[in-house]
């Protein structure tokens, strides 16, 4: 993500600034915004009155089953079973409840699926059913009698079912927040307000600046955005341009942590292909802060690899800490406290490679690969990167992964996350040894603002891929020795 303008504000913090002096706080003080405490969780729609029609509607088409099951031939015992059969294909099938955007969801935008899942569940039944006993194969005029009736009475009940919520939507609708520049999200407010159908209703703007447009209340620090989160139960934040999505990434972080659904509205013409419409307004979901597939997957590899590892490497281990011994005195183990997910500290071991002065330098200095103290075997160890292996340690303990943002000393934390937007969203994902940053050469002394945006890039983009790639990138990088 890219780094974010910050916009200077008599007497008041710009939700874009960075997080305030002081101690780490955790990843929900991203960007300086400050989360509500003890906010409740938004209410989502319970999944059980769409699954009780869908099971009504299963039941009336086994009506049909049971009907022809009536005729010479079948017996009660295969006509229960079909009617199990139909019923858990029907369940199984079932197609997930259409969303049109954050506002009020319709039951046509699902019937095509609706009837087409319905279809392939008889065409099944009607398969294994001729396979078992093609004496017993169902006829046309039940097989479309009773996809008729089953997709009638599914689309009967859901809509029932939609039809309520909308008109509760409409009594009470969502109040959100639209985030882009004034003038663009004041139209795009005044357009949701003149449709109070659609079941969201804008209570104010965030931008920059006000721009002198006239419409809703125009939050431009994140006092103001707070204040309204919190007086007017927030759940919703609209996006009204692409920029916004990269120039806000900070605040819209937080507020996703926070509890607000993001949607993002394209203000001028569609410039992608969707279903999602909220009031004439093509809309996308955007999911910054959602947990990926894949999460146990990255905590299995970090266990695996890390434990092979630790086996593996021990006698270099065993070796290391002798030569360290012998050449540079007791002491051989460094331990240091670095912030790591959700800005949680703990204490990450290396191999000393120099002894600071006092503890104030070990926690203010920083360290830079030219250091004169360092010993020629530590500097080797350096270069390496061989002191970093205690660290598989920490992984295999569940501090540290294998990749992720590189973990720092609470100083600089606190130093950078002010001077840099986006460097506090680092502590979003667990820190890791290695990382997008550090194979593209952000190591050691460079651009802090650089790292923050490929760790933020990495963790908007995570997959389980993207870390087996760049360990074997880190692995050709230490067989060419250009460690930091």
């Amino acid at each position: 993500m890219t780094a974010e303008t910050t916009v200077p504000s008599s007497g008041t913090q710009p939700w874009a600034s960075g997080i305030p002096h002081g101690p780490v706080r955790p990843a929900r003080h991203i960007g300086g915004f400050r989360f509500p405490s003890r906010r409740p969780p938004a209410r989502s729609d319970s999944p059980l009155p769409l699954l009780a029609a869908d099971l009504l509607a299963a039941m009336a088409g086994a009506a049909v089953l049971a009907e022809a099951a009536g005729r010479p031939g079948p017996t009660a015992a295969p006509t229960a079973a079909l009617v199990a059969a139909l019923v858990a294909g029907a369940l199984l099938l079932r197609p997930r409840s259409a969303r049109p955007g954050p506002g009020a969801p319709g039951v046509l935008d699902e019937l095509p699926a609706l009837c087409g899942r319905t279809a392939v569940t008889w065409l099944g039944l009607a398969a294994l059913l001729a396979a078992y006993d093609p004496a017993r194969a169902l006829t046309a005029r039940t097989l479309l009698l009773g996809w008729a009736l089953h997709a009638a009475a599914a689309g009967a009940g859901r809509g029932a079912v939609h039809w309520r919520r909308r008109v509760a939507l409409r009594r009470r609708p969502r109040t959100a927040l639209v985030v882009g520049p004034a003038a663009t999200a004041q139209r795009v407010a005044a357009a949701l307000l003149r449709h109070p159908g659609c079941g969201v209703r804008p209570v104010g703007v965030v931008a920059d600046r006000a721009e002198g447009a006239a419409g809703l209340p125009v939050l431009t620090t994140g006092e103001e955005v707070e204040r309204a989160l919190i007086r007017n139960g927030v759940r919703v934040v609209l996006t009204v341009h692409p920029a916004v999505r990269t120039a806000k990434a900070p605040l819209l972080r937080a507020l996703a942590a926070s509890g607000c659904a993001l949607w993002e509205v394209e203000a001028e013409c569609p410039a992608y292909e969707t279903r999602d419409q909220l009031a004439g307004f093509a809309v996308r979901r955007l999911d910054p802060g959602a947990r990926r597939p894949g999460a146990a997957g990255k905590r299995l590899l970090d266990v695996v690899v890390s434990g092979t590892l630790l086996v593996l490497v021990s006698p270099v281990l065993l070796v290391c800490a002798t030569v360290l011994r012998l050449t540079d005195g007791p002491g051989v183990v460094f331990r240091q406290e670095r912030v790591g997910k959700d800005g949680r500290p703990f204490t990450m071991l290396k191999f000393r490679t120099h002894r600071p002065a006092d503890e104030q330098e070990a926690a203010t200095r920083w360290s830079v690969a030219g250091d004169q103290r360092m010993s020629p075997f530590c500097r080797v160890l350096r270069q390496t990167s061989m002191d970093e292996l205690l660290q598989l340690w920490n992984v295999f303990r569940g501090d540290m992964s294998l990749v992720g943002p590189r973990p720092e000393r609470p100083h600089f934390v606190a130093q950078f996350s002010r001077i840099h937007p986006g460097y506090a969203a680092r502590h979003r994902m667990r820190t890791g040894i290695t990382g997008l940053a550090q194979v593209n050469g952000l190591r050691g002394d460079t651009s802090i603002e650089d790292r923050a945006r490929f760790d933020n890039a990495y963790i908007d983009n995570w997959s389980l891929w993207q870390d087996i790639r760049i360990l074997l990138r880190t692995a050709a990088a230490v067989v060419r020795s250009t460690g930091s």
